[in-house]
């Protein structure tokens, strides 16, 4: 690590570590308002699946080279489109 930290004047993380250990970040400087943004929508939501389903759902994400996560939201978008055109055909009748 070169040089010094501008706070801490800590030459090691270690010694960095240990300062902020020690100190909080509202004893230095001006306290400013932060703006953020917050995108609620890429929230992950956790359900739960059988266990019975979990070993085959292991293989087949496997056999696929993909994540269990990555299979599980395929086949509900899969089954989302399905039901939508399903939905549609029969409207349209």
């Amino acid at each position: 690590m070169s040089g010094k930290t501008s706070i801490s004047k800590a030459q090691s993380y270690k010694d960095i570590g240990a300062f902020w250990d020690e100190h909080d970040a509202t004893e230095f400087g001006e306290q400013l308002d932060a703006e953020f943004e917050v995108d609620i929508q890429n929230q992950v939501r956790y359900y739960p699946i059988d266990n019975d389903f979990t070993n085959s759902l292991s293989q087949l994400a496997e056999k696929r080279g993909i994540s269990k996560v990555t299979l599980i939201n395929l086949w509900i978008q899969e089954k989302i489109n399905q039901t939508n055109i399903d939905k549609k055909t029969t409207e349209a009748v």
